[in-house]
């Protein structure tokens, strides 16, 4: 899984200067079904969890990352919600004491891209092969049967800068790879950079990504469609 530490004082500021549309994440997610517990893969600085517990304040909620940096401010952020729990793993080596629901990813470890009406794509933080399968089988242990794991659906990557909400420039590159990309992020105080950030991608076409969840149990779900903010499977 990525180290967003570099990233994680301008997170907040660059992904709520458009990025996402969180209140829209959270209601693909809380549409299409109940849950009394659910599992975010990936949850940053908690923006997707603050919006998720005043849609469902009565669910059981956990939320792992990676990042220290990020999950101090996570902390802080979802104080007042005790049904909120934080903890800092690998999503390789996750370890938790239940088995949920839901899990769920929305540009966290694993995401879906797609690209007009080209086949989706999926993009993984963990650039080796071996670790996708490891982070899908400790997912998987801790997605219960019938259960439901959720994907994010993004449009295709590209090199941009634009202006975020205090002035400063956020820009990224991407340069591909042999087994995907990888990405440069950047924010700009007029000449001084800011904050750099470089992550490596490994993708997967939509096959291949289909016959890897299915290996750690995840059927892909058709009637979950392709036009919402999540490719849906279900855990056997």
């Amino acid at each position: 899984m990525g180290d967003y530490t570099n990233m994680s004082a301008y997170y907040d500021l660059i992904m709520t200067s458009g990025y996402y549309d969180y209140e829209k994440i959270v209601e693909n997610i809380v549409r299409d079904g109940d849950f009394d517990s659910v599992l975010e893969i990936g949850c940053g600085t908690g923006l997707i969890l603050e919006e998720l517990v005043q849609k469902r304040p009565a669910a059981d909620i956990m939320g792992v990352d990676l990042t220290e940096a990020m999950l101090n401010i996570a902390s802080e952020r979802l104080q007042a919600f005790p049904n909120i729990s934080l903890s800092r793993q690998n999503v390789t080596q996750i370890e938790l004491d239940k088995q949920y629901d839901l899990a769920f990813s929305y540009g966290g470890v694993w995401y879906f891209v797609i690209d007009g009406d080209k086949e989706p794509f999926m993009v993984s933080h963990l650039s080796a092969e071996e670790d996708n399968h490891r982070g899908l089988e400790r997912v998987a242990s801790h997605v219960s049967s019938g259960g439901r794991l959720m994907l994010g659906i993004q449009g295709p990557h590209f090199d941009y800068a634009k202006p975020v909400k205090n002035g400063m420039i956020y820009s990224q590159k991407i340069i591909p790879s042999d087994s995907g990309f990888t990405k440069h992020y950047f924010l700009a105080d007029d000449a001084d950079i800011v904050m750099s950030q470089t992550i490596d991608y490994r993708v997967y076409d939509f096959d291949e990504a289909l016959d890897l969840l299915s290996e750690y149990g995840f059927g892909y779900d058709p009637a979950s469609g392709r036009g919402s903010h999540y490719i849906e499977f279900r855990k056997s």
